[in-house]
């Protein structure tokens, strides 16, 4: 058993369980930290979209009551079903649009350096200028997602698939895109927990699936490992995150992601990072 691997699995899971579901990119500081740890071969880039199954549990974890109220009263509660039908709908796009842009656009002429990196600063501006407008909390339309409409929960998948753009974030891109929709700063984070579900998982099963050739049972404690340490690190960064949203904006987040995007260019510049698939 390969102890250091163990190690880098561990570091790896980490980074993904804490910027999952941060308004931050995942896929930006997964690329980061994996090419400083020499991990950039194939195997790795599955490895980093396997181990996000443990920021699924996570959330399906704090969320539970919530999910199994939903699916326990599916058949007699018309808000459960909508919720549910809502979660399928904003799934949609992502997963239409992935299966048929990701390997043939997406993967080969977007993931470098000026992409990731502007990406990362203009979502920046964008949060800054979200958070900015007069009062969004109380103006805004929907203030829990059970007020959500079919129309709505579209759009806002619609609003996801930006995230398929590295540095850009998934959940970045359903939070500030639901409150630019009218949702509410807890309702967008809310729905872009659920929407988090059966996305992360279908792209994970599909990575697996697609590269199973390059894998082997070798490399089980390797991506048992990560997945647990994802799951750990998610878990209390979502707990953090609903508390935090609580009392403060985006802000904080969006001078990070613009300080990231300088971080980008500049490894990319001195060569330290290969910011290229």
């Amino acid at each position: 058993m390969d102890v250091l691997l163990l190690i880098k699995a561990a570091i790896m899971g980490v980074v993904e369980g804490l910027t999952e579901f941060l308004p931050i990119s995942s896929t930006g500081h997964l690329i980061l930290t994996g090419s400083l740890l020499g991990m950039t071969d194939s195997k790795s880039k599955v490895f980093d979209i396997a181990i996000q199954s443990g920021a699924i549990l996570a959330v399906v974890i704090v969320y539970w009551n919530r999910i199994w109220g939903a699916l326990s009263s599916y058949t007699s509660s018309a808000q459960s079903r909508r919720l549910v039908a809502n979660v399928i709908i904003g799934f949609l796009p992502a997963a239409v649009i992935g299966f048929i842009a990701y390997k043939k656009f997406i993967k080969p002429y977007l993931f470098n350096a000026p992409v990731v990196a502007g990406a990362f600063i203009v979502g920046g501006l964008i949060i800054l200028w979200v958070e900015r407008r007069a009062q969004p909390e109380k103006t805004a339309r929907i203030l829990d997602v059970d007020q959500m409409t079919p129309l709505d929960a579209f759009k806002v998948g619609l609003v996801q698939c930006l995230g398929m753009i590295p540095g850009t974030s998934r959940s970045g891109s359903t939070i500030i895109g639901g409150m630019l929709l009218g949702l509410s700063r807890k309702a967008a984070t809310d729905f872009s927990f659920f929407l988090a579900i059966p996305t992360l998982l279908a792209a994970s099963v599909y990575s697996l699936w697609s590269e199973r050739h390059n894998l082997s049972a070798a490399d089980a404690p390797m991506f048992l490992v990560g997945f647990v340490v994802s799951f750990l690190a998610a878990w209390v960064c979502v707990r953090w995150l609903l508390r935090f949203i609580s009392t403060h904006s985006f802000e904080l987040f969006a001078w990070y992601r613009i300080a990231f995007g300088i971080v980008v260019l500049v490894t990319a510049w001195t060569g330290v990072v290969v910011w290229a698939d």
